[in-house]
């Protein structure tokens, strides 16, 4: 068995497989050994070591890092890797994860296609993560374009960092997928609070930049530049970011830029071995995609029309594919009803957790309780007697409750004040 992908989808699957004696080799496009990245901005404020958000090991299973499978040959139940080696398989698991979304901004790379101006960084994987760490610095001013669940988390690591920091996101309110306008105002207040500055409804068009030898003026276009010193002769250097443009005219000068506009599942290996792929690898209740012996788990796979791109659901998604490869073609994945939680740690901790349909529906009631004294918002949303959705922020006392009843979809009494009060949570 090869499983495509170290992360925390394939490194589950590996370990839940361990015990049932499967021959099983992990490629991992990393260096890192299987980390949980939920965690990378508690790496990103200094609260972690990395070797501290390293999950276990994998007992049993050849694990291959540094390594990027570039091809599947499904014909011969092979893999092709990019060190020439190649592994054949029984079953093969892509759990590929996905890739940062890219804004379309003017500059953000150089003609011929490579890297990053100096200063900007995506936040997806750990070496962005210590790449970041190590560019930060107390007073340093940093731009972060995104204002959803990404960059929130980076923004406020970085001001515990000691940075200055700006949040432009295109949405109506921060976390737009998960928190309603009220819940958001409250996160704002939070930030803000944190010295964090928040710019809504904000669309970044374009970085500006600087030679890396110190041109004065910046510039739109990166122009690279001839880095000098020992062994430098004739070498590129990148440009430095000094400030980002906005659509309406205003520029943001910065010493750092960070990424934080969403992630795109890992599909293309997948396409280009000619198997279903929509917005992600398509599966079905075994998680096997169009071809029988190939599966597909975490952010890349697509069940039912949805792609979570979460940790709970890949987890489960490796849980139940670990139980169809070990005990046959009975056990299911059902999918999962997801809650998604961040916790904000540090001096003025913040926890937050949204779940289900968080909008109502014409019909719908709505039973809502704001404390902006205390930073606190609970809200559900109920569809007769039946539980659909709910914002937290604040005091989660009550989140188990809500989570547990949400995930049961079994009927409420009445009525169902229960649910917003700390009794319920106990």
């Amino acid at each position: 068995m090869v499983v495509v992908g170290g992360g925390m989808a394939g490194a589950r699957l590996a370990q839940r497989l361990a015990p049932s004696g499967a021959d099983v080799t992990v490629v991992g496009e990393e260096r890192h050994a299987p980390y949980n990245r939920v965690l990378l901005a508690e790496v990103l404020a200094g609260r972690y070591a990395p070797e501290a958000v390293a999950l276990p090991g994998v007992p049993g299973a050849v694990v291959r890092r540094g390594v990027r499978v570039v091809r599947i040959d499904r014909g011969e139940r092979a893999v092709v890797c990019d060190d020439g080696g190649e592994l054949r398989y029984d079953r093969l698991v892509l759990a590929t994860g996905s890739n940062p979304v890219l804004p379309p901004l003017r500059g953000l790379f150089a003609e011929d296609g490579g890297s990053f101006p100096e200063g900007v960084h995506a936040f997806r994987t750990m070496d962005d993560c210590l790449a970041l760490s190590a560019a930060v610095r107390p007073g340093a001013r940093a731009v972060v374009v995104g204002g959803g669940l990404l960059g929130v988390s980076a923004a406020r690591a970085l001001a515990a960092r000691g940075a200055q920091v700006v949040v432009a996101t295109q949405g109506e309110h921060l976390m737009e997928r998960h928190l309603d306008d009220s819940s958001a105002e409250l996160l704002r207040a939070h930030l803000e609070g944190l010295g964090v500055e928040v710019h809504t409804q904000c669309r970044v068009r374009g970085l500006l930049t600087r030679d890396a030898d110190g041109g004065a003026e910046p510039s739109r276009q990166l122009r690279p530049a001839l880095s000098r010193g020992a062994g430098g002769e004739g070498r590129t250097a990148r440009p430095v970011v000094t400030a980002v443009e906005l659509a309406d005219g205003y520029r943001l000068d910065t010493d750092l830029v960070v990424l934080a506009c969403g992630v795109r599942p890992r599909v293309g290996l997948a396409q280009a071995a000619g198997l279903a792929v929509a917005k992600g690898v398509v599966v079905d209740d075994a998680l096997r995609t169009s071809d029988p012996s190939v599966h597909a788990i975490g952010d890349c796979a697509q069940h039912a029309g949805v792609v979570y791109g979460l940790a709970g659901p890949a987890t489960e998604q490796a849980d139940a594919l670990a139980d169809v490869l070990t005990a046959g073609p009975a056990p299911r994945y059902g999918g999962t009803r997801s809650l998604t939680r961040l916790t904000l740690n540090g001096p003025a901790a913040l926890d937050i957790a949204s779940f289900g349909e968080t909008t109502p529906a014409p019909g719908d009631d709505v039973l809502r309780l704001a404390d902006a004294t205390r930073g606190a918002y609970r809200k559900v949303v109920l569809r007769g007697d039946r539980l659909v959705g709910g914002i937290l922020l604040g005091d989660l006392g009550t989140v188990g409750t809500l989570a547990r009843t949400w995930e049961g979809d079994e009927p409420l009494p009445s009525p169902p004040l229960h649910l917003l009060t700390d009794n319920g949570g106990s």
